[in-house]
């Protein structure tokens, strides 16, 4: 299995294509296997690598306080390792919350910045989400939790349509995720995140997209990254929840596909 030691860690990830160097980055839950749809359409024009997070999927189960910016440290050491100096970047979610970090910090590391769902700094609504989300999981165990939490992530259309894959990917989550404790500290980590004073910064070409009936990162979100961040791009999908990715890549892919074939050669 390809992983490489970033000192106190070591990282699952794959790769796939060539090209310039293109990191998908996932969500919360940190497994690079998101992205498979992506991969499978990207790879013809990128070198597209993914990750597991550390504290997630086959990646070191550290026992740390995890937070956005330690994540983004891991990425960057992950890039180092792959000896890739600067990257296009898409980040989903908590992923999308590591690029504006990268962006903003070590902004020499990336050629172009696409922000998929996802947030600068946590609002009410983001708190009380996610404070369900802890309560859900310290109370009902990792299966409920997933079954549970599939109600948000994804659109009410695509539930009604997969009832029997939710219930076989919770069984799943409940054999091969991390203790509870590296969950819930994850989950602080996000909760803790606030880089709203310094979107001005960014100033890579930037996407940011969303779906409209996104109940986790909801729309509103994603209005105030585009009102903050100079001369970024935005795409509303019309459907397809938080993991519209995963839903619909069919609307998903090409506006995302598109704007990195008009920054590829930067």
């Amino acid at each position: 299995m390809p992983k490489v030691d970033i000192g106190d860690a070591e990282i699952y990830y794959e790769e796939a294509g060539s090209g310039p160097a293109l990191m998908l980055v996932p969500g919360l839950g940190g497994n690079g296997s998101f992205w498979a749809r992506q991969v499978a359409a990207f790879r013809g024009d990128f070198r597209v690598i993914v990750h597991d997070h550390r504290g997630a999927g086959q990646s070191t189960y550290s026992p740390i306080r995890y937070s956005v910016d330690q994540m983004a440290a891991d990425v960057l050491k992950l890039m180092d390792a792959l000896d890739i100096d600067r990257a296009h970047f898409v980040g989903h979610s908590t992923g999308g919350a590591i690029g504006q970090t990268i962006a903003q910090d070590h902004p020499d590391r990336l050629a172009s910045l696409g922000l998929s769902a996802t947030w600068a700094g946590s609002d009410a609504y983001f708190r009380r989400c996610f404070e369900l989300r802890k309560a859900l999981l310290e109370t009902f165990g990792l299966e409920r939790y997933s079954e549970m939490t599939a109600l948000v992530l994804n659109p009410p259309f695509w539930v009604a349509d997969n009832d029997a894959a939710i219930s076989e990917a919770a069984r799943a989550v409940a054999a091969n995720s991390p203790p509870v404790e590296i969950m819930i500290s994850r989950i602080d980590g996000i909760m803790g995140f606030d880089r709203r004073a310094r979107m001005g910064e960014i100033a890579m070409p930037t996407q940011i997209i969303v779906a409209r009936d996104d109940m986790v990162t909801p729309i509103h979100m994603s209005d105030e990254l585009a009102a903050g961040i100079p001369h970024a791009e935005t795409v509303v999908l019309e459907r397809g929840g938080h993991f519209v990715p995963i839903v619909l890549p069919e609307d998903y892919n090409p506006p995302v596909l598109d704007f990195l074939r008009r920054h590829r050669d930067l």
